[in-house]
């Protein structure tokens, strides 16, 4: 029997031909595409020690106030000497981040992000990103090593993460809900005790999983995509992440839904590596052109009002 599939299962397989035959104007490094009949690597039970849930839940998570200078030597000098921005991305999430195969390049909310930082920088983003596809787990590690300038992936600030890596300023929130086949009975988290639930490895989303007071067994994998096919194929009973990427893949296969009320909220910030406090000031006046301008609501309604209804940009403050 030929199992069904879906257009993030035609995505992640299609995007490495793309890649190879991509536009010159906007360089791709794709991350590697495994077989999506064996999602690997996975992880049955148990927390994920390297997951962004906060475990001191005071601390301040607001970032430095904004700043449009590029004083000489400093970070913002150096990107725009260089000619490109190199950021760490997703090219599997549909609406948010992904790789058209149509066209070979990067769109969704969060590509939408990353133009307006390179736009601001250059003038224009064209000829002046360079996207690098990495999956969840490799965000910090990115940074931290100086692969990429920032990362823009659906990246939730908390207090775990501030302690490796430096934030902007939030620039959208969402929420943790639930994916599931239409008819299964499952009307939220609370039907998932005991039941298989998907997330992606270092995310929030499997960490709260772990904690959960209904007791569901994680299951984890690099990226969302091999959650929804192990979803489509059986081996999961649910997926379970924040409502933007659940929407993403309902809309990809009509016989899933987004199920339950939202269980946490989720801050979206620009990752950004420790010491380069120039960036996060000057990113953070980029995103706030954005979220006064129109270019935040332009975007949100290209890729998700259609999906979640009506919404606002989300209200900010830093600390000095």
């Amino acid at each position: 029997m030929i199992r069904r599939s879906s257009l993030g299962t035609l995505l992640a397989a299609v995007a490495l031909l793309a890649v190879g035959c991509g536009s010159v104007r906007t360089p791709v490094d794709p991350a590697p595409v495994h077989d999506v009949r064996e999602p690997a690597p996975a992880s049955v039970g148990g927390a994920d020690t390297s997951g962004g849930g906060s475990s001191s839940p005071d601390c301040d998570t607001r970032s430095l106030s904004p700043s449009s200078g590029i004083s000489a030597g400093s970070t913002m000098a150096t990107i725009k000497q260089r000619g490109r921005l190199v950021v760490g991305v997703d090219q599997t999430t549909y609406l948010f981040g992904f790789l058209n195969p149509a066209t070979g390049e990067f769109e969704g909310f969060d590509i939408d992000i990353v133009k307006q930082i390179a736009s601001a920088l250059f003038g224009d983003w064209h000829n002046h990103v360079q996207f690098k596809a990495i999956p969840s787990s490799a965000r910090e590690s990115m940074l931290s090593s100086g692969q990429v300038d920032v990362v823009v992936r659906t990246y939730s600030i908390t207090c775990d993460r501030l302690k490796k890596v430096n934030f902007s300023s939030v620039y959208y929130q969402a929420g943790q809900r639930v994916l599931v086949e239409k008819n299964s009975g499952f009307t939220g988290l609370n039907d998932l005790r005991g039941k298989k639930v998907c997330a992606a490895k270092a995310s929030t989303s499997l960490k709260t999983l772990s904690q959960s007071p209904m007791r569901p067994v994680p299951v984890s994998v690099n990226n969302w995509s091999d959650c929804l096919v192990m979803l489509q194929q059986g081996q999961v009973d649910a997926v379970s992440t924040d409502d933007v990427i659940l929407a993403g893949m309902a809309r990809q296969d009509p016989n899933l839904e987004v199920v339950g009320d939202r269980f946490t909220q989720e801050n979206y910030g620009v990752g950004i590596p420790k010491g380069h406090e120039d960036m996060v000031r000057y990113v953070n006046y980029v995103l706030d052109n954005v979220r006064n301008g129109s270019a935040w609501r332009e975007s949100y309604n290209t890729w998700l009002l259609s999906q979640l209804g009506p919404a606002s940009p989300p209200p900010v403050s830093y600390q000095s």
